[in-house]
């Protein structure tokens, strides 16, 4: 786990895609592995409902009464447990306590895990912050249209692209922090994270902690 402030948002890296995010709110995305006693979540986005981005046992651990689950459509079985959920395509903004949001597309190109369609990435906008999670995907050519001020990308390769290839997703992508995401736990390594860092050309914060 690590922790990086940006223009008042607390962005702290939990594990794998997994984000927690503070201002006035307090904001998850994939919430998995968490530990016992994490702060209640105002607001939780799911990017697919693959077990490591839509774990319900993790999802119990930070739900309160009023807590809103925000996920695509083809995971409203797994969420019927939960009272407070908004179900988005790909394409759709809506705003969601507060926070405007933008779902896009994320999808494999030369792989089979994550066809078109199947899950998202999100354009948060958190009180003029707008972060970017791209969510499990390869380098799109979707990415050419995001302005964003942080972009959290995944590196591991395998199930998503591999460091090179986003550090060429980052030349595509308007934002002034990128983040990489997706390793440590299930695959890939920090050398990833590191491998990322010096061949994107824009500024890199590597967060996770691997121990």
């Amino acid at each position: 786990m690590g922790s990086t402030q940006f223009r008042g948002l607390k962005i702290t890296h939990i594990v794998h895609d997994c984000f927690r995010f503070n201002n006035s709110k307090t904001v998850y995305i994939d919430p998995f592995k968490l530990k016992a006693g994490e702060e209640k979540a105002d607001v939780i986005f799911a990017t697919h409902d693959h077990y490591d981005h839509l774990s319900i046992e993790d999802i119990k651990k930070i739900v309160k009464d009023s807590t809103i689950i925000v996920a695509p459509l083809n995971a409203k079985e797994k969420l019927s447990v939960f009272s407070n959920v908004v179900l988005l395509k790909e394409g759709e903004s809506k705003t969601i306590d507060a926070l405007k949001v933008k779902a896009l597309p994320a999808y494999n190109i030369n792989k089979k895990f994550h066809p078109k369609g199947f899950g998202l990435g999100y354009i948060i906008d958190f009180a003029g912050v707008k972060v970017y999670h791209a969510g499990d995907t390869d380098e799109i050519p979707e990415m050419q249209k995001i302005q964003c001020d942080v972009a959290l990308l995944p590196v591991s390769g395998t199930y998503v692209m591999t460091a090179t290839e986003a550090a060429l997703a980052a030349q595509k992508i308007s934002a002034k922090l990128f983040i990489p995401m997706h390793y440590g736990s299930i695959v890939g390594s920090r050398e990833d994270a590191e491998t990322f860092k010096q061949r994107c050309q824009k500024e890199v914060r590597i967060l996770l902690i691997l121990l």
